[in-house]
């Protein structure tokens, strides 16, 4: 059992918020902490404050010594493939073997729009995932020096006809937004598409949202009942100004007590 954490890089007031907060989050023993892959903030006022995903990983893979680290999730559109690959390869050498490198098929019109990318079609951009993905994994077949494990894929997302078959293909965890009756169907479903392929559905890890908003009591009541269909990690938001750890500390000594 796990418990992950998404930093959120947006309305700080400085960089050194953000980097004490993930020096707190691994004091306090999260397995892994994520940021995100995005230009504006999501949420908030549009214009406040934001900072890039992956010079954020690599500065914090210098940083920490324990925690496994990665976006949640890589929009496949905003760079190369073989570049990314690269880019995936180096912060998992300077974290010693701690990166994850969680991805998905973009979705945030404002990130295109305002740096030039095609934003196309929710199939077009999950067609341009299933082509990088080959292409990453390749590349890191090719460098020098190759990664210094097989660096875990995350794919985020829950599209049954192309998302959850890429999932069983190349994915290590599969994250998702999810309630009960949703993960039940979406867990069949993967575990029908890893059939096809040959795979045994219990190699991929499954990381769950904790819904947005929740009290203590909720986020413990939640990760009881996924828990017991096959949940594996959980992942809860911290967010600027506040940092409220309440949640984050209670979903440790759950994990814990386990």
């Amino acid at each position: 059992m796990r418990i992950g954490v998404q930093l959120q890089p947006q309305h700080f007031t400085e960089y050194q918020q953000l980097r004490d907060a993930v020096a707190k989050l691994e004091e306090l023993g999260v397995d892994v902490v994520y940021n995100w892959d995005h230009f504006f903030p999501l949420s908030g006022d549009p214009d406040g404050t934001h900072l890039e995903c992956w010079t954020m990983l690599a500065a914090w893979a210098e940083q920490t010594s324990r925690v496994e680290i990665g976006a949640l999730v890589t929009c496949n559109s905003y760079r190369n493939p073989d570049l990314l690959a690269d880019m995936a390869r180096t912060v998992d050498h300077i974290s010693n073997g701690r990166l994850i490198l969680g991805i998905g098929s973009g979705w945030f019109q404002r990130d295109y729009d305002e740096y030039g990318y095609e934003f196309g079609t929710a199939g077009s951009r999950l067609d341009d995932l299933a082509t990088a993905l080959p292409r990453i994994t390749e590349r890191w077949a090719k460098l020098n020096p190759k990664p210094t494990r097989d660096i875990p894929i995350l794919i985020g997302g829950g599209g049954e006809k192309k998302t959850l078959p890429l999932v069983a293909q190349y994915a290590s965890v599969w994250h998702y937004f999810v309630d009960l009756e949703t993960y039940r169907h979406k867990s069949a479903v993967l575990a029908d598409a890893c059939a096809k392929i040959g795979r045994d559905p219990k190699q991929i890890a499954h990381n769950v949202a904790i819904p947005r908003g929740s009290s203590v009591e909720e986020a413990i009541a939640f990760a009881d009942v996924l828990v017991a269909e096959g949940a594996t990690e959980f992942t809860a938001e911290l967010a600027a100004p506040e940092f409220d750890y309440t949640v984050i500390e209670a979903l440790l000594r759950w994990r814990d007590a386990q």
